[in-house]
């Protein structure tokens, strides 16, 4: 695959799904937790795309529902991460000094456990169940990855030309971080970005499948993967319709990331 089709596959698979997610938030083929009990392990066919459940629900309504959860979950803990993270790392790298090692050596103890872990522990304090309560756990655990991918960025452009004539001609540190410095920062940056949301994606699953993050009456992807578990004789369509759109929902992704890399490789 030649290196500028990463980004144009991963861009067209993204938009379809996101089109797909956004179609769900308004309407389904048929209502996500109607059951009909005539219906029953039915199998993929033209009037149930993904086959149905135990209880006669459309798995394909489920699944378009569950995907918007998780991904919106991700959009959001990505947000909180990035923003907080390129705060933090854009302080640290631009001032240096004791700011950056106050705020570094914190940055190191969150990054010394696992991030699922500290979320566990998060999520275990606020209380599992509620999708804002994931992502706020997930949000403050994705904190420190930006923070130091952010540092590093900012670290290396502090010294040159340019940041240096504007310092010289009475820039506020304010403009110089947002209007000079940060627009730099875009081919690091994104590309963190969207293995960030994979990673929450991944994370959000991981945490709903445990029964620890998203529950009914929302619906998740994890959640509904952990529900295909128990039922994967009689309708494996149910964990591998749930399990595709996961594993699609990341790949796309993961090309952006990969396009948009190699994209700043050759500017480079």
């Amino acid at each position: 695959m030649k290196q500028n089709n990463y980004l144009r596959t991963g861009l067209f698979l993204t938009g379809v799904l996101a089109v797909l997610i956004c179609l769900g938030f308004f309407w389904t083929p048929y209502s996500p937790t109607a059951m009909n009990g005539s219906e029953k392990f039915l199998g993929p066919s033209l009037r149930h795309l993904m086959g149905t459940d135990n209880f006669g629900r459309d798995i394909f309504s489920r699944v378009l529902k569950g995907a918007g959860t998780t991904a919106g979950i991700a959009f959001c803990t990505v947000a909180i991460g990035a923003v907080c993270g390129t705060a933090v790392g854009a302080l640290t790298g631009y001032f240096g000094g004791i700011v950056d090692e106050a705020l570094m050596r914190f940055n190191d103890v969150m990054t010394a456990f696992p991030s699922i872990l500290l979320a566990l522990v998060f999520i275990s304090v606020l209380g599992p169940g509620s999708k804002y309560n994931v992502i706020l756990a997930l949000g403050v655990v994705f904190i420190p990855s930006f923070a130091r991918v952010t540092r590093t960025a900012f670290a290396s452009l502090r010294d040159v030309n340019y940041v240096k004539s504007v310092r010289l001609m009475g820039a506020g540190k304010a403009r110089i971080l947002l209007v000079h410095m940060l627009p730099n920062t875009a081919q690091i940056l994104l590309p963190a970005i969207t293995i960030g949301f994979n990673n929450a994606v991944l994370a959000e699953a991981s945490m709903s499948y445990l029964g620890i993050g998203v529950t009914p009456p929302d619906a998740s992807l994890g959640y509904m993967l952990s529900e295909a578990q128990g039922m994967f004789s009689a309708a494996p369509w149910y964990a591998l319709g749930t399990g595709f759109t996961i594993v699609l929902l990341v790949f796309s992704v993961g090309l952006i990331g990969e396009g948009l890399q190699r994209r700043g490789k050759e500017v480079a």
